[in-house]
């Protein structure tokens, strides 16, 4: 998805994009896979998929499961390449927390903080009170901060003025503010306060939670990209393995596939075709669970994430659950698909996720993968190779246009603009839109 989203961008900026992928598809990890028995064949499992999961072509099954926040990132990179026309979106129905083995509705609204039954009536208002203070904090008017020094108080110190709960934080940090660890609490308040009004501006938004999901699957992301860079003259090739990678005197001039040469002066690329220019930062471990009924406790919601604390089970880092159905055309009717995800801490990843998977139970069928974290260890300023991040454990896309967003500093040098780049859109579009 980075390399598609960046292929789109650069077309758009005027440049000359070829787009190579040994894949028959777009997206390489970040694809959909179809029909089911494809999922079954990729994963090396036994036999075909039973009767019982209906048509094969009903499914879209993600890799790599993430929603969208409403107000984040990638929703105003498909505003502005107006790459939305190729989409349709859904809001996804609830977003919930666990705590004490039991999941409960993350309370993200004052009226809903004052209904939740994760809290005591005196810890919901101090937590109203801090839901209030966050929503008129604004960086830019000292006259917000309350005696917060947005740069030097820490977080664990903002808690400690609201006088909130240890629970509370939990879900705080985790499920609104969307920390995968508890690092940020003593880092400077501003980043946190930050990601808790995105998440309270995309639920406004919507109303049901702030997460939204294309119809189809998250496949149909990286197309709509491709679908843009060859609006603005991009080349596409799929099936299109790759030999060698043409270094000369240490700068990268053109890549080699069955036996041709495309000459370049810049390329982009996941980590698994540079395996010497990275370091792997970790593992991630994905189970993808088949289920014939709604998650216990959600409301038969028909689609929801569950966001599992550390603290609520000993471990360093969350546990995500993404749930979907046939309501996103993703699933036969009356099937649900369940993806659990965290980052492995032990040598004994399934363990490590069973607290997500008995939240599943029943499971008709499940698909493990264990995949390792890479990241550059070359910025690309000498080689003019640019290699973007492993997919992490998280369940949303603002890291990873965070990191799109940085590979397109080191290319060009400058900051990703949204509004210049609208205005080369206009450039190009222009003429056509007055007539």
């Amino acid at each position: 998805l980075q390399e598609c989203i960046l292929s789109g961008i650069m077309s758009v900026n005027g440049k000359k994009v070829l787009h190579m992928d040994r894949n028959s598809y777009y997206g390489g990890e970040s694809a959909s896979i179809t029909p089911l028995e494809d999922l079954y064949k990729r994963f090396n499992l036994p036999g075909t998929p039973p009767e019982s999961m209906g048509r094969g072509r009903d499914w879209n099954v993600d890799l790599i499961p993430k929603f969208l926040m409403a107000n984040g990132q990638l929703v105003k990179m498909l505003l502005y390449t107006e790459v939305t026309r190729y989409l349709d979106f859904k809001v996804i129905e609830g977003s919930f927390v666990y705590k004490g083995g039991k999941i409960y509705k993350v309370p993200s609204t004052e009226a809903e903080a004052l209904a939740s039954s994760l809290m005591g009536l005196f810890e919901k208002r101090r937590f109203r009170k801090f839901l209030v203070y966050v929503a008129n904090f604004d960086e830019n008017d000292p006259r917000t901060f309350e005696g917060v020094d947005p740069k030097k108080t820490t977080m664990r110190d903002v808690y400690k003025k609201f006088d909130l709960g240890q629970d509370v934080i939990d879900f705080t940090g985790h499920a609104l503010a969307l920390y995968r660890t508890d690092d940020y609490l003593d880092q400077p308040c501003q980043e946190t306060i930050n990601r808790i009004k995105l998440y309270s501006e995309s639920l406004a938004r919507y109303g049901k939670s702030p997460y939204l999901y294309p119809l189809y699957g998250l496949g149909e992301l990286p197309q709509g990209f491709a679908r843009l860079s060859a609006i603005y003259g991009g080349t596409y090739m799929l099936n299109k393995p790759i030999e060698e990678i043409v270094i000369e005197n240490g700068k990268v001039v053109g890549v080699k596939s069955e036996g041709e040469v495309a000459r370049c002066k810049q390329l982009i690329c996941d980590p698994s075709y540079v395996s010497d220019r990275v370091s792997k930062v970790g593992q991630v471990i994905r189970v993808i669970c088949i289920l014939s009924h709604p998650i216990k406790n959600t409301n038969d919601a028909n689609s929801c994430q569950i966001i599992i604390p550390q603290n609520q089970v000993n471990r360093k880092s969350d546990i995500y659950v993404c749930m979907i159905s046939s309501a996103h055309n993703v699933a036969a009717q009356g099937k649900y698909i369940a993806i659990a995800s965290t980052t492995v801490e032990t040598a004994e990843p399934e363990k490590e996720i069973k607290p997500a998977l008995d939240l599943l139970e029943p499971i008709e069928q499940k698909f493990v993968s264990i995949s390792d974290l890479f990241a550059p260890t070359d910025l690309g300023t000498e080689s003019q190779i640019f290699i973007s991040r492993t997919y992490d454990a998280t369940t949303h896309f603002e890291t990873t246009c965070d990191d799109i967003k940085d590979i397109y500093k080191r290319m060009m040098g400058s900051e990703f603009d949204f509004e210049e780049m609208k205005r080369k859109k206009n450039d190009i579009y222009g003429e056509e839109e007055q007539q």
